[in-house]
């Protein structure tokens, strides 16, 4: 038997206790430098912003960014067998294959912003039981998908994108956004890879029966993951929760990562501290999510494609505020006359 982590859940809860914060001398060093650059105050908008919260985590004024890590996990859903997508479920196996031999857009992202790309796929010969009928996964699935996401990061890495591939996984998605914000199901639920309106209502059912099968999952966020969600999904929380450990931070890609992120998020306000919206997708309800988690995006391209491939593309965002805040000159350096 594998060893890991997490052997019951009140391991995972108990790793939300104590989280590592912002080195603060980091980040009053970086709002100092700031200031002394040579452009006028705040001439570079939300790029300023984002370059302090990074060089925060990693405890520099001038930081870089030059070890990114992009996870990309893979699980397979029963509640596929619904028809909620428009691929069939053998889709996740042979994306991952593609994933494998280069072939997918996260590899030229990641190749474009020289991210090391890990791609970990999780049991998809064992879908997840069909959440309209039962919980998605027992409690020890959980803890071992969650465990696969911790143990995934690389220590040495400097920032972190996590995606997914998952038929149906947008499907669980929605039903996690439901259980732990409310509302209605169509305020959470969309076209996924391209359903028509027929299908749309259809899945628009199935997530609100998700959350009648069970009620526990409004009640306990990581209820709402073992009952609703995907291995990948679960793989994700357990990727961003461990880059907070290791003070990484994180860019957040679409409406399924930002559901994995959300389980943190609702379980401890401010476990989402170390991490930003790489984007806002074209997928119903991920601006809904991210406004939850008080997270604005970078970037607003109309993607819907996973696999980690906004937040990869927002590394060329954040390449260019740091590379700003640390290789400006300042006022002084420049023998230029400031305000």
């Amino acid at each position: 038997m594998t060893v890991h982590p997490f052997p019951a859940l009140d391991a995972v809860r108990a790793a939300l206790v104590g989280l590592p914060e912002p080195d603060r001398a980091g980040l009053d060093a970086a709002r100092d430098r700031n200031a002394q650059l040579t452009k006028p105050p705040a001439a570079l908008g939300r790029l300023e912003d984002l370059a302090i919260w990074y060089a925060g985590w990693r405890g520099t004024a001038r930081p870089e960014v030059t070890n990114p890590q992009a996870l990309v996990f893979a699980g397979n859903h029963g509640v596929a067998a619904r028809g909620v997508s428009a691929f069939p479920a053998e889709v996740t196996a042979q994306m991952v294959a593609n994933f494998q031999a280069g072939g997918a857009a996260i590899n030229q992202l990641a190749r474009t912003f020289d991210a090391r790309l890990d791609v970990h796929a999780l049991s998809l010969d064992r879908p997840t039981a069909d959440f309209t009928e039962a919980p998605a996964m027992t409690e020890d699935e959980l803890c071992a998908a969650i465990a696969t996401g911790w143990q995934a990061v690389d220590r040495d890495a400097d920032l972190l994108v996590v995606g997914e591939m998952g038929i149906g996984n947008t499907t669980a998605a929605a039903a996690i956004a439901l259980a732990l914000f409310g509302g209605e199901a169509a305020d959470w639920t969309g076209r996924g890879t391209g359903l028509d309106d027929a299908a749309l209502v259809a899945k628009t059912g199935i997530v609100a029966a998700g959350l009648a099968r069970h009620p526990e999952a409004a009640r306990d966020p990581f209820e709402a993951l073992r009952r609703l969600g995907g291995r990948e999904i679960a793989a994700m929380t357990g990727a961003i929760l461990r880059a907070r450990h290791l003070s990484i931070p994180v860019l957040l890609d679409g409406f399924i990562c930002s559901s994995a992120a959300a389980v943190l998020h609702a379980a401890r306000p401010g476990a989402l501290d170390h991490a930003w919206a790489g984007h806002v997708s074209a997928e119903a309800g991920h601006g809904r999510l991210l406004a939850a988690l008080g997270k604005t995006p970078l970037l607003a391209l109309d993607m819907r494609l996973g696999e980690g491939s906004g937040g990869v593309l927002a590394i060329g965002v954040l390449k260019g505020a740091v590379a700003c805040l640390s290789g400006m000159a300042t006022f002084a350096e420049a023998g230029v006359s400031g305000a």
